[in-house]
């Protein structure tokens, strides 16, 4: 059975104060005990907010990383780095990183690679725009991000792997996906991983939905068969708004 995962994506958000402050919050909160729950914070707030978390069953991960162990990458954090200090996850190819930061296919297919060998496990964000889904080929390109993703990458190392669909109109726009939508989409993506795979692995891999969710569409969404978590930004920047998304 795939359990739950709720990620927050913080991204550029919070000083280190407002990040205790908000963490303390959903430490004290009640939470869905058959839930995980992850946060994805600043590089600058994790080895503190990795004291902050100790004793609880809240994992800590990252927002990005270089796939490198070492090297002249100015500004970059390496796998080494993380998992010194025992970060559990790192989202991988999110789209505002594609976008703005020239991501790609085969970055992100190194950087799950040297995530997987160094233990951390990658959140992997596939997606598509406004435009590609009105031309009808959103299947397409997800298809591709996926497959091209996984190059490489051994089964057993597959059901490491968390994937998050966030169909990239549906992010901080307001604007979300149907849940049925949604649903459609994530099975998609199953059945793409299984082609390659098979379903003893397609079924264990866990698949998110990202895009807009919150706490009023957040039980819609988790009723369905194939979504079996979600990545959050903005509803997980208040401790009240992400328990209630932990307490679907």
């Amino acid at each position: 059975m795939r359990i739950p995962i709720i990620a927050g994506n913080w991204k550029m958000n919070k000083t280190l104060k407002e990040a205790v402050e908000l963490v303390q919050g959903i430490k004290d909160g009640k939470r869905n005990k058959g839930v995980e729950v992850v946060i994805c914070v600043p590089f600058t707030h994790l080895n503190r907010l990795k004291e902050e978390i100790k004793g609880t069953d809240i994992k800590l991960g990252a927002q990005n990383m270089h796939w490198e162990d070492s090297g002249a990458y100015t500004g970059e954090i390496s796998p080494v780095m993380l998992a010194e200090i025992g970060i559990d996850y790192v989202i991988i190819g999110h789209s505002e990183r594609r976008q703005y930061f020239n991501e790609t296919d085969e970055t992100v297919n190194k950087k799950i690679k040297s995530a997987l060998k160094y233990k951390i496990a990658p959140i992997v964000c596939v997606g598509e725009t406004l435009e590609q889904r009105e031309k009808e080929i959103e299947k397409d390109i997800v298809k591709d991000q996926v497959l091209n993703a996984l190059e490489e990458i051994e089964a057993e190392d597959v059901k490491k792997i968390v994937f998050a669909y966030e169909p990239i109109w549906a992010i901080g726009t307001g604007r979300t996906a149907s849940s049925k939508d949604a649903n459609d989409m994530l099975g998609f993506i199953r059945e793409t991983i299984c082609s390659k795979y098979g379903e003893e692995v397609s079924s264990n891999v866990r698949i998110q939905y990202g895009g807009s969710v919150k706490p009023n569409n957040i039980k819609e969404l988790m009723a369905e068969e194939h979504i079996d978590g979600a990545l959050v930004g903005g509803a997980s920047l208040k401790a009240k708004d992400f328990l209630k998304l932990i307490n679907f």
